[in-house]
């Protein structure tokens, strides 16, 4: 069964964010720095847009090597 884009987006903030939403992480950042926040911000919104933008077979496949990996 393949995964759907939010299923992937949820193991990818996992991965990158360790377990913390992205949009919560972005937020701390904006707090500490507003000029890295807004680099925060389009981190994001560039990811997103990639998940978006890409099919859920590759998707799959790229979150599962990530794993792969961190194992």
């Amino acid at each position: 069964m393949t995964l759907s884009k939010q299923e992937a987006k949820l193991l990818l903030e996992r991965i990158i964010f360790l377990d913390e939403r992205g949009v919560d992480w972005a937020q701390d950042v904006w707090d500490m720095s507003p000029t890295l926040g807004e680099t925060a911000v389009r981190l994001i919104e560039v990811m997103d847009g990639l998940i978006e933008s890409c099919s859920e077979e590759k998707l799959e496949n790229y979150v599962q090597r990530l794993y792969q990996e961190l194992l």
